[in-house]
């Protein structure tokens, strides 16, 4: 297992936003999966990347299936899975790329704050300055890997095989 070393960076980004976003318990009858949409949402020149950035969903077939919740309905492990593809758009020039973050993870919801995520395939991670043990940055995760997020915000990357691909420079 690779644990990439701690040294910079983290905080809120397309996919994060949603699983962070800890509901209440509730499924259709579709064997207990359900509609899970991503927002869209600004973050200000600095956050992730030098200039402004808009992320929008371009495909967004995301669902999620509850696993454990409080007797409160308050959720504490999730499963995701369904097709999603974020368009990240430097709002400064208009440069934008399409990237793939329809991966599939398990989550878990601690009453702290914290979660752990088990995921496997693309998913779209931000990582601000400071906030986690990569540099400030969006990226494209792709592999199986663990993403942990302390009670602080604080994101650890673990790779067991993959790569994060950083994509700032892609829109600059």
């Amino acid at each position: 297992m690779h644990r990439i070393p701690l040294r910079l960076a983290t905080a809120a980004t397309a996919l994060a936003a949603v699983l962070a976003a800890a509901p209440t318990a509730g499924a259709d009858d579709r064997g207990g999966w359900e509609p899970w949409p991503s927002p869209s949402f600004d973050l200000p020149a600095g956050a992730r990347c030098d200039f402004p950035v808009h992320l929008e969903p371009v495909v967004d077939r995301v669902e999620r299936h509850v696993l454990a919740a409080d007797p409160d309905g308050t959720v504490r492990r999730v499963a995701y899975r369904g097709a999603l593809v974020m368009r990240l758009t430097n709002t400064l020039t208009g440069a934008h790329h399409d990237a793939d973050a329809g991966g599939r993870s398990h989550v878990e919801y601690r009453p702290d704050g914290s979660q752990t995520w088990q995921a496997h395939g693309p998913i779209l991670l931000g990582f601000g300055t400071g906030a986690g043990n990569l540099p400030r940055d969006l990226y494209t995760v792709d592999g199986v890997y663990t993403v942990d997020i302390g009670a602080t915000g604080y994101r650890t990357l673990t790779l067991r095989h993959g790569s994060a691909d950083p994509l700032c420079a892609k829109i600059a």
